[in-house]
């Protein structure tokens, strides 16, 4: 019936067109050798008619696999958050398969630049329809941007965003009223005396996502004359006795830091040093719902997680390479998720 559904709307589309079903599958399925006049016609009597093509029936008829790559950090000791995205990831997958999609996942290690660059490398050679990444490294992203562009493989970024580059969509936090929000949340008891400290804690520290966050912290210090004397500290080496050393030299010449922020999911290695040094009484903010910081908020050592649901964008970053490689339809080219606040109070509710 379905089948019969599908053949009679493309019968009276052609009807109307005064064209052959023939032209009317092309268009359907953006094929070449149709006028744009006529497509144009064709597309109008389209949306005219509300029509909807019975896309598993397509699908299933064209006998077509086609196949997604996913290159993402892997879980690892400093923290399990990457394991989000991945669920999501496989939720669409679970999904899709039925319209002949597969997918494939490329796990990088987060502090490696050369894995990062080995898995781009793997995947490129691949050959599939659309790429779904985490920009980690600047200058392979852009290097994978290029290909991908000489290639014509649409590609997908989460979590962190290269806006210059041509990506299909981005998917994840609107990153500078992200850090607008958290310099909110960390004003709430902070005295005026008292210095505020961020902290940058990554391989890349230049890297879009911590300039963005950390413009809007500042805006919010600025457009509400917040008097606090704003100090920033970049710590290149993650694990944490090297943390622990650069914290130590910078508490040591800024004794009056009242509060501190944290700009990624590292939030846990801070809360552990403030921790052992005796420390819990800075206030404290960081990023994402992983089990490591969520210890540590548990303990009134974290104050605030601010979370982007690293899940919903693994699982949407997949559904817009569905809508333009599968459906030929149009994607958001900014999707931003919502910025959740998570408390001591209401963490065991959320849903990352």
């Amino acid at each position: 019936m379905e089948k019969e559904n599908e053949l009679f709307g493309v019968k009276e589309i052609a009807r109307r067109a005064n064209v052959s079903t023939a032209t009317v599958d092309r268009v359907l399925h953006n094929r070449t050798g149709v006028s744009e006049k006529t497509k144009a016609k064709i597309n109008a009597i389209i949306k005219e008619m509300d029509y909807q093509p019975n896309i598993l029936a397509s699908r299933l008829a064209s006998k077509k696999i086609i196949s997604l790559a996913a290159l993402l950090p892997d879980v690892s000791e400093e923290t399990d958050f990457w394991s989000a995205p991945l669920g999501g990831i496989r939720r669409a997958e679970a999904e899709m398969r039925q319209y002949g999609v597969q997918v494939q996942v490329f796990l990088f290690d987060l502090n490696n630049k050369d894995s990062f660059a080995g898995q781009i490398r793997l995947a490129l050679e691949g050959g599939f329809h659309g790429m779904l990444i985490s920009p980690s490294f600047i200058e392979e992203t852009r290097k994978f941007a290029a290909e991908c562009a000489r290639r014509k493989i649409p590609y997908v970024f989460i979590d962190s965003d290269i806006p210059d580059l041509h990506s299909l969509s981005y998917i994840g936090p609107h990153l500078r009223k992200s850090g607008y929000v958290g310099a909110k949340l960390l004003t709430y008891r902070l005295e005026a005396e008292k210095k505020v400290l961020i902290i940058n804690i990554s391989k890349e520290i230049d890297n879009f996502n911590y300039l963005e966050i950390e413009d809007g912290f500042r805006a919010y210090f600025n457009d509400n004359n917040q008097p606090n004397e704003i100090v920033r500290i970049d710590i290149r080496e993650t694990d944490y006795q090297s943390v622990a050393r650069h914290l130590t030299y910078v508490f040591h010449l800024n004794k009056d830091i009242g509060a501190a922020f944290v700009t990624n999911s590292r939030v846990h290695t801070v809360a552990s040093f403030l921790k052992n040094s005796h420390r819990t009484h800075v206030s404290l903010i960081g990023y994402d719902f992983v089990r490591e910081n969520v210890d540590y908020l548990e303990n009134n050592v974290i104050d605030f997680l601010i979370c982007h649901r690293p899940d919903d964008q693994g699982y949407r970053g997949m559904m817009a390479l569905y809508q333009t490689l599968v459906v030929n339809a149009p994607v958001t080219k900014q999707n931003y998720m919502p910025i959740d606040i998570v408390t001591k109070e209401n963490y065991e509710f959320y849903q990352n």
